[in-house]
């Protein structure tokens, strides 16, 4: 069993406060936008998070409905971000959860203006997903965006002026998750199961020449994106490309600043890591409020923005017994460098 922190840090502060399991959050001039995946009940899943303290269905009513087909509504939002082009850029699963079937034409990156709040672009994903895809992540080096996948193991390279989506290091060692360990249990699923999750977190160097990624259970790899971004590169050479970078644990989210530096959140024992370039980690906060960090966001004012998501006491990963203690918080707090311009408008 491993040692939980027991002291609050007062560089920690409380931002958001949701009655929902909230796994995504990110900022867009001056606006703040979040994602719940439905792990604790079925609802709206994006928002806009407005001054008033009220929650607007994002970018509308319509993309929030359940039950409709994927033409024009979520199936199941895993997260979003601030592009690098200014726009919003909200990552559709295309399953209704981890293990579950994917929905034909689900999986999608949709891109929706901030001026006007119109949908721009939605990238169809079916090519480059199989039928237990559950698709996670996605970051951005230019013309290419990559994007991890935690229900069928590997990651996908997009093409984002022609739209196409290429499948690669499927079923690589480096994408495929072990069990899950958080507060120092292996979590399990309603059916008592162990639960695995797949590729998950990511991040794209500063200069753009590697991308990091691993998958939930910890194991970080990196390969040079000259190989992924490559359609004639083989199987065989993209996986002789790949290195092991550290030996991380299980994480909820990462992200990544102007220097290099990955921050990730240790799930097992509710901190957050600082990975430096040389490989060298430093414990960056340590608190108990921290249960289960998910996917973070790096401002431009360097305030690191942390949802503190309890994710692992859902009743999905906690053997189907809730222990949720509402509400959600989402904490920020500053960090030494900002966010790379790579990855932001």
């Amino acid at each position: 069993m491993s040692t939980l922190p027991t002291e609050e840090d007062p560089r920690l502060v409380p931002v958001l406060s949701e009655d929902r399991v909230c796994t995504g959050v990110t900022s867009l001039r001056g606006r703040v936008f979040l994602s719940y995946p439905s792990a604790d009940r079925p609802g709206v899943q994006v928002v806009e998070a407005l001054p008033d303290g009220g929650r607007k269905p994002y970018p509308d009513a319509a993309w929030n409905e359940a039950g409709q087909s994927p033409d024009g509504a979520f199936v199941h939002v895993n997260g979003l971000r601030a592009g690098p082009d200014g726009r919003l850029w909200i990552i559709d699963s295309g399953a209704p959860q981890i293990g579950g079937q994917q929905v034909p034409g689900g999986a999608r990156l949709i891109v929706v203006h901030p001026d006007g709040d119109r949908v721009d672009r939605v990238y169809h994903l079916d090519e480059a997903v199989h039928p237990t895809s559950y698709v996670d992540d996605v970051r951005f080096n230019g013309a290419i965006a990559y994007l991890t996948d935690a229900g069928a193991p590997g990651l996908i390279v997009l093409e984002l002026e022609s739209g196409r989506a290429r499948r690669v290091l499927d079923g690589h060692p480096s994408t495929v998750g072990g069990p899950l360990v958080a507060d120092g249990r292996a979590l399990r699923d309603p059916g008592g199961a162990e639960v695995h999750v797949h590729a998950d977190q990511l991040e794209v160097s500063p200069d753009g020449r590697w991308l990091y990624y691993q998958p939930a259970s910890g194991g970080m790899s990196r390969i040079a994106t000259r190989w992924l971004d490559d359609p004639s590169v083989s199987t065989d050479e993209m996986a002789r490309r790949v290195e092991r970078w550290c030996d991380t644990p299980s994480t909820g989210g990462t992200a990544i600043d102007a220097t290099g530096t990955i921050y990730l959140s240790d799930v097992e024992r509710r901190r957050v890591l600082a990975l430096a370039p040389d490989r060298s980690v430093r414990i960056l906060v340590a608190d108990p409020r921290l249960a289960w960090v998910d996917a973070m966001w790096l401002d431009a004012d360097a305030q690191l923005w942390m949802p503190a998501a309890q994710l692992h006491l859902t009743a999905g990963l906690n053997g189907g017994q809730s222990a949720v203690d509402y509400p959600i918080q989402i904490y920020r707090m500053p960090v030494d460098a900002e966010p790379p311009p790579l990855d932001r408008a």
